[in-house]
């Protein structure tokens, strides 16, 4: 452990001086005061912007980062007497893609780190770390979930225990809008409820502030509401100061609990859908840990409890866990193989461009040894289309995705051949694209069509030269007849790493060139592994509802990130699955909304 500034937490917050130096951690947030608009608490959130604005300065974001990181190398390096370490391990979302990550190494590179780096995705450091302490080991086929509340994003992961002795990443997400900064916004709304009705001018100037004793006077109460927060997981009730001419306020936790209840909430339905998405239940995980400082909030522990019916846990303090799990890592366990996706990626700009929740995942590796099942059955982890995770050596250009890793002071075992699946092809061609048009208003007229049972559509017929069988021509309705049909998917960012079954891929109704592709198979869990993948690569926003025609009915889901915008709609009790995915033109996404109207306007099958 190493102190910096008598401390072994410092934050990650950057000023820039007038004079064109960059301060950081405790520094920073005490030269915000004087001129806050030169003050950037928390850069991770900002990762994807090129440039950061602080004050007058155009500042570059690997700049930024690079003085976080040089800050902690510089008193590392005194410690060791003026040496540098011998290798530097940074760890960083497992959702983040090879753009963040080379962002990332940009900066640790800029920083003097050297060029022995490896990279370890959070959940991987935070299993390992759980993993380090006595009768905490997990057995091979067991899984851990990783809840991670962070005060920029929270993510969560069900990482687990291979064969040899590391770790995979069986399915993961995140919320990149919600932290402990959203907290703590939450908490400075309610105070400002309390006392806004004495001044509202004068509030609104402390919201907004103009001058700068304004700024200060904000970012003081932004600091005391941080506080407030922190103190509440502690006691049941603190008071927040606040500045004249308003009195302090007396909060409770019962009050900060109704606050963030909601966003709480959504971080644990979608830790419950990530479990559901790796093939499990909550009672088959090993344990679920509660790493981050914002995971201190008791509220997070008790609907976890209450919700997925298992009550989470956390060893030692939870900001550090991640940080300390990364040195857990057995240098045999470094690898550099890859599945073979890296020189496959197309030049351009297609959907391997990171955004909001990063490029569509390739597909998973075969874990050595192991058959489909899970946790507590024979075998091991279902295929998920999620890769193995572990650290990655960087010397070379960063993959696509990261191999297998081992516990430290543990044996690893020979690897196995890397997966003979094709790889993902991602390029700036899209085969499968929808374009679209505000306020489109073409209505997809019904005609006759032959209806199958649920029976008869479980495994897949005969294709027409269309590359329809019978029910994906009910499923496609009209389109199946206007849409100028073929079989295949083409070889876009939305074509699957395997055989899916039978596929044709239709023009959609009223647009020149748009797409809408329809499968079958005889495996509905291998078509909602798939259908996740594209969803998740789209990130964002997500509309549900249900859809009915044509004798069918089902549930449809579209998704709209800053990469890309699908549309899944799926048959309830049969392998059936259509999809819509398209590649937004730059400056142009379409909301899930805009999509769902589209779809249920022109795609869905009428009666």
């Amino acid at each position: 452990m190493v102190e910096v500034d008598g401390s072994a937490n410092m934050p990650s917050a950057v000023f820039a001086t007038e004079e064109g130096t960059i301060m950081v951690g405790r520094d920073a947030e005490r030269r915000a005061r004087l001129d806050p608009t030169r003050f950037e608490p928390n850069p991770k959130r900002r990762i994807d912007e090129q440039t950061l604005l602080l004050g007058t300065d155009v500042i570059p974001v690997t700049e930024v980062l690079a003085a976080i990181l040089r800050r902690v190398l510089d008193e590392t390096t005194r410690q060791l007497g003026g040496e540098l370490p011998d290798e530097v391990r940074l760890t960083h979302p497992a959702q983040w893609g090879q753009t963040r990550r080379n962002v990332l190494l940009s900066a640790a590179r800029l920083a003097g780190m050297g060029g022995n780096l490896v990279l370890v995705p959070e959940p991987v450091a935070a299993a390992a770390h759980f993993a380090s302490f006595p009768g905490k080991t997990l057995a091979p086929g067991q899984a851990l979930a990783v809840y991670d509340l962070g005060a920029g994003t929270f993510d969560v992961a069900i990482v687990g225990a291979t064969p040899n002795g590391g770790f995979t990443v069986v399915a993961e997400d995140g919320l990149p809008d919600l932290g402990g900064l959203d907290v703590d916004q939450a908490l400075l709304v309610h105070v400002g409820r309390e006392v806004s009705h004495k001044d509202p001018q004068r509030w609104q100037r402390v919201l907004r502030p103009e001058s700068t004793p304004d700024r200060r006077t904000r970012r003081a109460l932004q600091e005391d509401v941080k506080a407030a927060k922190e103190a509440l997981s502690r006691h049941p009730q603190t008071e927040v100061p606040m500045p004249e001419p308003f009195e302090d306020v007396l909060v409770t936790r019962g009050e900060l609990e109704a606050l963030v209840r909601p966003s709480m909430l959504r971080s644990v339905e979608l830790m419950a859908r990530v479990v559901r998405s790796a093939g499990m239940t909550p009672d088959r995980l090993a344990g679920i840990y509660l790493v981050g400082g914002s995971s201190r909030l008791p509220l997070v522990g008790s609907l976890i409890a209450e919700k997925l019916g298992v009550v989470p846990g956390s060893l030692d303090q939870p900001e550090t866990a991640v940080a300390l799990g990364a040195q857990h890592v057995a240098s045999d366990g470094i690898s550099t193989r890859t599945q073979g996706v890296e020189g496959q990626v197309a030049a351009g700009t297609g959907a391997h461009q990171v955004g909001a929740s990063g490029p569509y995942a390739p597909p998973v590796a075969s874990i050595p040894g192991y058959q489909a099942g899970g946790p507590g059955q024979s075998g091991g982890f279902p295929q998920s289309g999620y890769p193995n995770s572990g650290p990655q050596q960087v010397q070379q250009p960063a993959p696509t995705n990261f191999p297998t890793y081992s516990l430290a002071g543990q044996t690893t075992a020979e690897k196995a051949p890397a997966s003979k699946k094709k790889p993902l092809v991602i390029g700036a061609i899209v085969a499968v694209v929808v374009l679209l048009a505000a306020g489109l208003t073409y209505f997809l007229t019904s005609s006759s069509v032959t209806t199958y049972t649920a029976d008869e559509c479980k495994t897949p017929g005969a294709a027409d030269d269309k590359g329809l069988t019978g029910c994906l021509r009910q499923l496609a309705g009209k389109i199946a007849d206007t849409g100028d049909c073929k079989p295949g998917m083409g070889n876009g960012p939305a074509k699957p790493a395997e055989d899916l079954g039978v596929t044709s891929t239709c023009s959609a109704p009223g647009r020149a060139g748009t797409q809408v592709t329809y499968l079958q198979s005889g495996s509905a869990e291998k078509l909602k592994a798939y259908t996740d993948g594209l969803l998740k690569s789209a990130g964002g926003d997500r509309t549900e509802a249900k859809w009915a025609g044509n004798a069918l009915d089902g549930q449809y889901s579209s998704a709209a990130g800053r990469n890309a915008a699908v549309l899944v709609f799926t048959v309830t009790d049969r392998p059936l699955v259509g999809f819509i995915y398209q590649v937004p033109a730059e400056g142009q996404t379409p909301t899930p909304g805009e999509l769902a109207d589209y779809f249920e306007k022109s795609v869905q099958p009428g009666e």
